[in-house]
This record gives C-alpha cells, structure tokens and sequence, in this order.
C-alpha cells in the first residue's frame, strides 16, 4: 500500500470523468479522496489504479455548474491541464470536498513552510545579531 492510500480517506465513491478522447463519453469511476490525493480506480474493486491526482499538482476546481440532476466542474492541474467531472447534486458534492480537501493541503503545506524557514533562520549564523539590529 502507497503512502496515499495510509493516509485518511475524506470521500469515497462514485464520480464520472470524461475521457480525453475525441469522443469525449463520461465514464463512471471509483474514487477516493484521501488528505494527500484523489485517486481514480477503472474499477468498482479498486485494483488497478488509472490516475492519482495529487493534490499538490491541483492548482484548482473551476467551472463548477450545476444542469439538471448533475454538478460538473473541472480539476486544474499546476501545468494547466483540465479534467472534467460530473456528480449527481448530492449534498456533500465532490467538488465542495475536494475543495475543501486542496485548502486544507495548501495550509498545511504553507504551515511547514513557515516552520522551516523559522528553523532555518534560527540556526542560521549571525541572525541573533540581525534580529538586535533590527529591534527597537
């Protein structure tokens, strides 16, 4: 088992994606959403994994419309790539979670961030005096 799938899964179900192809059908998949990732099974039994999306690599959800009994949206990569999806308008949708999910992510990350520049400045030679100099 990868590092991803021991991670907490936060959705898990159903979703339709639609294919790259010239034809562009709305194929239904098996996903899960876990803190680090969305994964995307070909199967319901989830054994062979086609995409995992991880959430650093999203830059955002865009285009979310609601037609009929379907919400569409759209997953941007961080190198501009978009994958469609649909779900039924459900209350818990996965692209509010999903969202929820990347904003999560991206806090954490800036919080580690943080951490380890202060780490770094901290140990950092000549920084006390640079701190003093600076103080009022």
């Amino acid at each position: 088992m990868s590092a991803s799938e021991l991670s907490k899964v936060l959705k898990e179900g159903e979703l339709e994606k639609r294919s790259d192809n010239l034809l562009q059908f709305w194929k239904k998949k098996t996903c899960v959403l876990t803190e680090d990732s969305l994964n995307i099974y070909a199967d319901s039994q989830k054994k062979s994994k086609s995409k995992e999306l991880k959430l650093q690599s999203i830059k955002k959800v865009d285009c979310v419309e609601r037609t009929g009994k379907f919400v569409y949206f759209t997953i941007v990569t961080t190198d501009n790539k978009e994958i469609d999806f649909r779900c039924t308008g459900e209350d818990n949708c996965w692209n509010a979670v999903i969202t929820m999910a990347l904003i999560d992510f991206q806090n954490r990350r800036a919080i580690q961030d943080f951490k380890t520049r202060q780490e770094t400045e901290s140990t950092s030679p000549g920084q006390q005096e640079r701190r003093m100099a600076r103080a009022p």
